[in-house]
């Protein structure tokens, strides 16, 4: 029997991964362990064994990790957190079990959006108009240009995920006390975050295996409603609600582009979200490498199982999947959830409620 060993595992990226692997299209049984942080979510996840482990920050973290990779025999690692992700991806060569990771520079450029649009745009890759604010005058210059020919900008840190310290501000004072309450409140200042344009059409999220460079399988999806995105300052939370699979050539290839001037020798799990511009173009917002999107078991439960296929991919085993590059569930198949409702799959010809 295999055994996995997935870290983060009370936080829901890894309940899709886990349920994801649970429900594999082998039906093979899975040993599955799961550690964090913390005990409270922990006892969620539907793992055979749990273990509350040191943070990531601590000096003893990667010593429990290969203290359990030994004791439950481990053979396979994976890791949800970014800053989990981006550890293990530094200290590889210390984990004594086999990852799929990439590597290590490719991981830190993800996790720097900033940096991650620069080296995009000067690759020819189509991101959105952005600029890096090290102090309240780059500020000013940087909302100025923007809000010429935008109604909004987007101001948010340039590390962190979902959406964090993101808001549309229409003028600088929007902006500075922005700053200012996270510079008070959560220690972030000048130099921490970016502007950009705002963004107002579609969003679309690609999730992906590739190997040595070679894309294996992918699939897309539109976020149509974001979970408590109505409560959020921002609109949003990058955990969709609601989301609905597409086929797009504009989508897949844009993406791709962006994902291979990241990373030539792709390897792992590249997830990218992208944004619709005012004028209808298709721009690569940002690209998570290492781990897979909070809704993975969306695709997995509508048949394109990534999770499984990944761990069998770093497993060394032979992957039979049948997958395509692209477009692997038909478009217009509905993955709609809520907390503490669970979650259903609609094709778009099946909804049983009717309008009055």
């Amino acid at each position: 029997m295999k055994r996995i060993l997935v870290t983060g595992a009370g936080g829901s990226a890894a309940y899709n991964f886990i349920e994801s692997l649970r429900h594999n299209p082998a039906q093979e049984q899975l040993y599955i362990v799961g550690t964090d942080v913390s005990r409270y979510h922990l006892e969620l996840s539907h793992v055979d064994k749990r273990y509350v482990v040191p943070k990531v920050t601590e000096p003893r973290y990667l010593s429990t990790l290969n203290t359990l990779i030994k004791q439950e025999r481990i053979h396979f690692l994976h890791s949800q957190p970014d800053a989990e992700v981006n550890f293990l991806a530094k200290h590889v060569q210390e984990i004594q079990t086999k990852t799929l990771l990439p590597n290590y520079e490719t991981i830190e450029l993800s996790q720097n959006k900033m940096e991650f649009n620069r080296i995009l745009r000067e690759r020819g890759v189509p991101v959105p108009e952005a600029y890096f604010i090290e102090t309240e005058h780059d500020l000013e210059m940087a909302l100025q240009t923007i809000l010429k020919h935008n109604e909004k900008a987007w101001l948010r840190a340039i590390r962190g995920a979902g959406s964090r310290g993101a808001i549309p501000v229409k003028n600088i004072n929007h902006a500075k006390m922005w700053i200012d309450y996270w510079r008070v409140m959560k220690g972030l200042s000048y130099g921490d975050f970016m502007v950009s344009e705002f963004l107002p059409g579609k969003e679309y999220a690609f999730q992906s295996i590739w190997h040595n460079g070679k894309l294996l399988m992918s699939q897309a999806r539109e976020r149509i409603e974001y979970i408590f995105g109505h409560l959020t300052v921002s609109g949003q939370s990058s955990s969709p609600s609601v989301a609905v699979t597409v086929h797009s050539d504009e989508v897949n290839n844009v993406v791709t582009s962006g994902i291979r001037a990241l990373d030539s020798h792709a390897t792992g799990i590249f997830c990218a979200d992208l944004k619709t511009t005012r004028e209808g173009r298709v721009v690569v917002t940002e690209v998570n490498a290492g781990r897979f999107f909070t809704t993975s078991f969306f695709f997995s439960f509508a048949g394109c199982n990534m999770p499984y296929y990944y761990v069998k991919l770093g497993l060394g085993e032979p992957v039979k999947h049948g997958m395509k590059p692209y477009n692997n569930i038909p478009a217009g198949w509905y993955w709609v959830r809520m907390m503490d409702m669970g979650y259903k799959l609609i094709r778009d010809d099946e909804w049983t409620s009717k309008k009055v």
